[in-house]
């Protein structure tokens, strides 16, 4: 069942202090490429956000703040536990950070915390819509905290996975809804992929 979206100010979580970030200004940027094109979590709530923008206050040292859109209610899915979304270890970089271009995915290990090969963004996306037919779909969101930094001044993106074989207590039609909204989100994500200009 959908949600109504909650007024921010009841809601820490679509609140993202950037004072930890050394180029707020690069993180701003890098994180509207992904405006509308990730979900958004909230554990606080137990929310899931498919359709919002991304605002930052004329203050210099305001939070990021994610508005939900206001009108489209039903783009708010609710009782979504936090035992359902899981990190993932997987993180979206710059390529200049590893001496390449364009975006890039990188996993860290839990165990070394060594980093993968990274893998360009746009094949990642691929393996990711391949995977939409499993029992397990690996279904990408972002909660508060997952914007940061890759090294002293490049931002980048964690990602965090929603399982929905996990939303038991959730229907049938709600779970297929909310994979189908993710799915939409992907879907435009990787065809506008080519596309996005990293300046």
């Amino acid at each position: 069942m959908s949600a109504p979206a909650l007024d921010p100010s009841s809601n820490a979580d679509l609140e993202w202090n950037l004072d930890r970030l050394q180029s707020r200004q690069k993180a701003r940027e890098f994180v509207l490429h992904f405006e509308g094109r990730l979900c958004i979590y909230s554990d606080s709530v137990e929310q899931l956000y498919t359709n919002y923008t991304i605002n930052f206050p004329r203050k210099s040292n305001a939070p990021l703040v994610i508005l939900p859109n206001p009108y489209a209610f039903h783009d708010t899915y609710g009782g979504i536990t936090a035992d359902a979304v899981r990190d993932t270890g997987l993180f979206i970089i710059l390529g200049e950070t590893i001496g390449k271009r364009g975006l890039h995915v990188v996993q860290r290990s839990r165990k070394t915390r060594a980093l993968s090969p990274a893998i360009p963004f746009r094949n990642a996306l691929r393996k990711i819509l391949s995977s939409q037919a499993s029992d397990d779909p690996f279904l990408p969101v972002l909660v508060k905290g997952d914007l940061r930094e890759f090294d002293a001044s490049t931002p980048c993106l964690h990602l965090h996975r929603l399982r929905l074989n996990e939303l038991t207590h959730v229907s049938a039609f709600q779970r297929t809804s909310i994979k189908r909204a993710i799915n939409e989100s992907l879907y435009n994500l990787y065809r506008q992929s080519a596309d996005i200009n990293l300046g």
